[in-house]
């Protein structure tokens, strides 16, 4: 039986049924610059533009002052409740969740802000705690037939396997009928890790649900968060449980959202950045710089190092070879640009010498954009078209934008970042 388990472990933990939408925390090792409270800056929206923003100079990105105002807790409680979308189930229980995230994570309680993650919540779940996933049953499966061709594995060994019978009785066929939702199947796993003799200890990271929740969070970087700040409720169970509920969820998704030092001035990049990885639209501009020095084809997608298992990888990024190829250009050694490009994934990269000087060359030849949108094409078993993060950054900022007319929140014409 334990042979029976294991390979049944094998043929689901292989599927990859992350979210395609989900920030790419696994990649960024570091959760903020410092373990201390860094505020996150006040971005302000910007009008709505289809033009592509990426052919156009923008001025160096600079960290806003945070809001030198915040509500107090009944004002921002109406304020939260306004925002919510009218017809929603348990509005009051979704503004508790939300107002006790911002304030567990001191963000600014203000319209901005709240729209901001209240965007996110409606591109990602249309507000489920635990969105149902359309055709899951179907991805299993197919999944599944493609790790069985892929491991020769006879096609009636497979079906004895998921018509034995799972810890409630039913066959893991029969649970697989009725998954509709990332945790339900995740907890399937789960299921299977433990009924493996020391599951557990043998496959600790084997659960290929990586994102969940409402904002459909990355597990990895709420354990990352956690780990650089005590998580402010009881754990039930364990911490990919409070992923995927509604309080947890909120709050490490406001947290990846809002919780550290943004770079930008519109809040189209800053939803970008959570689909991408933080400081994504930022080191994208830097890649496009560079390929236009270098005269080396890059790919504008924010990564300027590879990476494994969250750490470096020692393969030479292109980012980094094309780097190279210009360093008597650029007056500094291979050392000193592999130091200053490990800090890719802080705001202190923008203070680096090789920063500075890489724009400064390029700036020669007239401004260059300091953000621009990546381009990444989202992949995932539940895609069945074409979407870009370009794509969703562009979905959550009409979100945004609409939610900031419900409130009827405006901002003085000089406090707004006009795209060109």
């Amino acid at each position: 039986m334990t042979n029976f388990k294991l390979l049944i472990l094998l043929l689901l933990l292989a599927l990859t049924t992350g979210c395609a939408t989900a920030p790419k925390q696994d990649e960024a090792p570091p959760v903020s610059d410092t373990p201390s409270k860094i505020l996150p800056a006040s971005v302000k929206p910007a009008p709505h533009s289809s033009s592509p923003v990426t052919s156009k100079p923008a001025a160096t990105p600079q960290a806003i002052t945070p809001a030198a105002a915040t509500l107090n807790d009944q004002k921002s409680r109406t304020l939260v409740v306004k925002l919510l979308p009218a017809q929603l189930a348990d509005k009051n229980g979704w503004a508790d969740d939300l107002q006790s995230a911002f304030k567990s994570l001191q963000l600014p309680q203000d319209g901005e802000h709240f729209c901001a993650a209240i965007a996110i919540i409606g591109q990602e779940s249309t507000f489920q705690a635990d969105p149902v996933v359309p055709g899951l049953p179907a991805i299993v499966r197919r999944e599944i037939e493609q790790r069985r061709d892929k491991y020769s594995i006879p096609q009636k060994v497979v079906d004895w396997m998921l018509e034995s019978k799972s810890r409630n009785g039913r066959s893991f066929n029969q649970r697989i009928d009725v998954l509709k939702t990332e945790k339900e199947l995740s907890d399937l796993i789960e299921e299977i890790v433990d009924m493996v003799p020391a599951g557990k200890d043998l496959f600790p990271n084997y659960n290929p649900v990586h994102t969940g929740g409402p904002m459909q969070v990355s597990v990895d970087f709420a354990e990352s968060h956690v780990r650089a700040r005590p998580y402010p409720y009881p754990i039930h169970g364990n911490l990919r449980n409070e992923v995927f509920s509604r309080r947890g969820g909120l709050y490490f998704g406001s947290a990846i959202l809002l919780d550290y030092p943004i770079p930008y001035n519109d809040m189209l990049y800053v939803f970008a950045d959570f689909n991408a990885g933080r400081y994504t639209c930022r080191n994208a501009a830097f890649q496009l710089a560079l390929s236009r020095i270098s005269g080396k084809s890059l790919a504008n997608d924010g990564d300027l190092l590879r990476y494994k298992n969250g750490a470096i990888s020692p393969e030479a990024s292109s980012t980094l070879n094309a780097l190279l190829s210009i360093a008597v250009k650029l007056k500094m050694s291979e050392a000193e640009i592999q130091r200053d490009l490990r800090l890719e994934k802080l705001s202190s990269f923008i203070s680096t010498q090789l920063y500075n000087r890489l724009f400064a060359l390029a700036d020669q030849s007239g401004a260059q954009p300091r953000v621009v949108l990546p381009q990444i094409d989202l992949k995932s078993p539940k895609i069945k078209r074409k979407l870009t993060t370009e794509w969703f950054a562009h979905r959550v900022y009409s979100r945004y934008q609409s939610c900031l007319q419900q409130g009827k929140i405006s901002l003085q014409p000089t406090q707004r970042n006009t795209r060109q």
